[in-house]
């Protein structure tokens, strides 16, 4: 189908068994002038990031009392979570110097006026981008998830381990007003004070409602946590209230010290992920959240939704980049390799508009979150198939 489709654009392969030729020798000199770029491109870029990641958090960290260790494994675990952005912009920078550095010296040229097609020239990286597009799909749902989450969760301990010399164990990592709606359960809950070091909620309040959303009853405890042995909540120091739905009256008031309810699901991790921003989400808590929203508010869902499916429409980046460098670098004058790295930054930024008027778009809802995912990206498709048809 793609063959016919570059047919279609004026490119002639001659013999479909001629794109799929063992690799030959300017494969080889390709590859190693583009791979060994981008390796310095990659490296390049990640230094550049590791240095503003240190410059926006190494003070921050400081006041936290972290030492030389922590710093580094912080910095460690933070990295890789740039990488699949990094990819993409390192894959067009090289591409456009070595494709650019190619044309300049008639190497296209020489092969094209040979009768090879100009998919054929580019095949190997073509490949190289498909190993890409895999690669991005493993870093985010699995190095990236890892990256954000355990990168927060050292930024806490380093919290706790400042806090706890000076604060009560209750109020270490104390997060205030934690309120929670589980339309699905007809559950409402709110804590006066949860602590994310102790794992523990306080001033614990759970109304039960019924289907027209009347409370029934009420959970009002001076401690409530979740346990994974039970399975549900344990709330201690407490009392249960009964009210008729209809008139709103009370009808019970059972005083406890421990009261037990295994048939109370809810994850506290959960509930703590509400007011996130979704770019400080990993892929899975994004999942988890985008599920719990849809069914209690799906407006407030939408962005997260949109960070998602970005996510996932991000695993093609690499292909679409090589779409775009490929006419860009053969059609282009024979100019300083410098022009190649202005037309990447115009290109990103071009791709950056996109993007926020897609969300933007999606938030007003006038498109659907998975559109407006997929739309920067199909922006940057059309451009390709538009720059390729230039060169019939």
């Amino acid at each position: 189908m793609f063959v016919r489709v570059f047919e279609s654009l004026g490119f002639a392969f001659g013999s479909r068994a001629a794109l799929l030729a063992p690799v030959n020798t300017f494969d080889r000199h390709l590859l190693r002038e583009w791979l060994s770029i981008l390796g310095l491109v990659l490296g390049a870029t990640i230094g550049l990031l590791l240095v503003q990641v240190m410059y926006d958090d190494f003070r921050s960290l400081r006041e936290l009392g972290a030492r030389g260790l922590d710093m580094w494994m912080y910095f460690f675990v933070t990295m890789p979570s740039f990488l699949a952005v990094v990819l993409p912009l390192a894959i067009l920078l090289s591409l456009l110097f070595v494709l650019g550095k190619l044309h300049r010296a008639n190497e296209f040229t020489a092969l094209r006026a040979a009768g090879v097609s100009l998919l054929r020239i580019t095949a190997p990286v073509w490949l190289v981008g498909v190993a890409a597009c895999g690669a991005s799909w493993w870093l985010n749902s699995t190095v990236v998830p890892w990256s954000v989450e355990t990168s927060r969760e050292l930024r806490e301990s380093l919290t706790y381990r400042k806090q706890s010399a000076t604060l009560s164990a209750d109020r270490v990592g104390a997060i205030d007003s934690v309120a929670f709606d589980n339309p699905r359960t007809r559950r409402v809950w709110f804590f006066n004070r949860y602590s994310t070091f102790l794992q523990r909620g306080y001033g614990v309040t759970v109304s039960e409602l019924d289907g027209q959303r009347r409370e029934q009853a009420r959970i009002i405890a001076a401690e409530g946590a979740f346990d994974p042995k039970l399975g549900g909540w344990i709330f201690r120091q407490g009392r249960v209230l009964t009210f008729n739905p209809d008139t709103g009256e009370l009808q019970d008031a059972r005083p406890f010290d421990v009261e037990q309810r295994p048939a109370y699901h809810e994850d506290p991790k959960l509930m703590l992920l509400i007011d996130r921003r979704p770019v400080d989400l990993s892929f899975s808590e994004l999942h988890r959240l985008i599920d719990y929203l849809q069914a209690e508010n799906p407006v407030k869902a939408t962005p997260y939704a949109v960070r998602y499916f970005s996510l996932i429409a991000d695993t093609l980046g690499p292909l679409v980049v090589i779409a775009i460098a490929i006419p860009f670098a053969v059609s282009g004058v024979r100019v300083n390799p410098a022009v190649g790295v202005s037309k990447s930054f115009g290109l990103f930024f071009l791709y950056y508009i996109l993007a926020n008027i897609a969300s933007s778009l999606a938030t007003k809802q006038l498109i659907d979150p998975l559109l407006a995912a997929w739309l920067p990206n199909l922006g940057m498709t059309a451009l390709a198939i538009w720059l390729f048809a230039k060169l019939r």
